[in-house]
């Protein structure tokens, strides 16, 4: 088939995420043939730019023949094995180097297969653990501007309400908190915790939050010092702690886990995405033994964790997490990381002269860059001005791939990107965004 007959096809059929398919199938779709390094090849014979890490994922770039070879070696012994009452050795293997490498006291590892799922469990798993303690506690706190996922306890834990204010009437309860990015410093945010904590003594399960960043809300850069006192209000309430660290883990805030910067281990911590290196499906929920232990019984007392998904630990994505975590080692990727967050940082402050450009925020190699009508009169664009999208439209006619959060630009590279890629990627985001405003 022809590349226009594959489009002419998937338009009659596919229904793509998170697209308006309307302005979908009036589009020119870019259909991407192949992928190499930090680079995507179109069935137009052009290169583009992958600055958005194929929607977070890619950590180590397309194409790394360790991860390649790894996903082969496994597929010659077998694709599957179900964890319902079997296991097989890259589960293992996985599960042992996912808690050696987890903050302190993270042992105990139930997998499943994409982000959304990584939350639900952990969601789950509180729930129950209180059931178990002879506990009711039917209350969940998170932050406003969260995004944890589309499934339905995610979403009821989500708070950007473009996305989930529809779903509102199938929801479980959840009290919400501003994001702390909004609070003059760490103090502040943590006393609106506080009195959420004070207010439902002995009715809440756990605090759901993406540690360091919001990502999703629109990369909303915590204060220093939230993480310790968000742990410390959970341990003082005897609260659960959930980090949703599916975006913002293995190398993407310039540690392997967000929460290492304030060196705060949560109860449970929640991966996907870069796990597989941007390769597979697969998600993995961590948490303790005190947890762990809550669940284990005599079968009369039925105190087993019935949740599970058929392709939760797959060996074949087992074994393409073993490699990426390999590559961490191997490259020694994480002590590269400064150098280029620091370059993301100085080439992003010569966009604060854009008369259109409203602030910069950045957590080590997430970026965005939050654009405004009329900067003097503080006049937003409006949705139906479709700022983001046309932005990022001019950057891809330009040889850059990335996608907006409403009128905010994300800048999410793999981390395998030179300096000199960075500079070369973020100067045809800043042409993009001086065609489309016009100055």
């Amino acid at each position: 088939m022809t590349p226009l007959d594959l489009i002419a096809l998937e338009k009659r059929h596919v229904w793509h995420p998170f697209t308006q398919m309307r302005d979908w199938e009036a589009s020119d779709p870019l259909l991407i043939e192949s992928g190499d390094g930090i680079m995507l090849r179109g069935s137009d014979g052009r290169d583009y730019y992958d600055a958005n890490s194929s929607m977070w994922l890619n950590v180590h770039g397309h194409g790394r023949p360790e991860i390649d070879n790894a996903i082969r070696v496994q597929l010659d012994k077998i694709a599957q094995v179900t964890l319902l009452g079997l296991t097989h050795e890259p589960a293992a293997l996985l599960a042992a180097r996912l808690a050696e490498i987890a903050p302190e006291g993270l042992s105990r590892v139930f997998f499943s297969d994409n982000g959304s799922t990584a939350v639900e469990v952990a969601l789950k798993m509180a729930f129950q653990y209180w059931q178990h303690k002879g506990e009711s506690r039917p209350r969940f706190v998170a932050l406003n501007d969260g995004y944890h996922g589309d499934t339905i306890g995610a979403v009821s834990v989500g708070g950007v309400s473009l996305f989930h204010g529809i779903f509102k009437p199938l929801l479980f309860t959840a009290e919400f908190i501003p994001s702390p990015a909004l609070a003059q410093n760490a103090a502040e945010a943590a006393a609106q915790l506080e009195e959420v904590l004070d207010r439902y003594p002995g009715e809440i399960s756990a605090v759901v939050m993406e540690p360091i960043v919001q990502m999703a809300g629109g990369i909303l850069v915590q204060p220093p010092g939230y993480l310790k006192a968000v742990r410390e209000l959970c341990d003082r309430h005897n609260v659960l702690l959930i980090f949703d660290e599916v975006a913002t883990g293995f190398g993407r805030t310039g540690t392997m886990f967000a929460c290492e910067q304030e060196d705060v281990a949560p109860d449970f911590l929640c991966l996907a995405k870069g796990l597989t290196g941007g390769y597979m499906p697969l998600a993995a929920t961590l948490t303790h033994e005190g947890i762990y232990e809550a669940f284990l019984g005599d079968y009369h007392e039925w105190k087993t964790f019935t949740h599970g998904h058929s392709y939760g630990g797959n060996p074949l994505a087992c074994a393409a997490a073993l490699a990426t975590l390999d590559i961490f080692e191997q490259d020694n990727v994480l002590a590269g990381l400064p150098a280029k967050i620091a370059h993301i940082r100085e080439t992003l402050e010569t966009f604060r002269d854009l008369p259109h450009v409203n602030s910069i925020r950045q957590a080590g190699l997430a970026a965005g860059i939050a654009l405004i009508k009329d900067k003097d009169a503080g006049t937003p664009y409006a949705l139906e001005d479709a700022i983001g999208p046309k932005i990022c439209a001019r950057a891809r006619e330009l040889g850059l791939i990335t996608r907006p959060l409403g009128p905010i630009i994300t800048f999410l590279p793999p981390l395998v990107g030179t300096n000199e890629q960075i500079t070369e990627m973020l100067e045809i985001i800043r042409q993009a965004i001086v065609d489309v405003t016009g100055e």
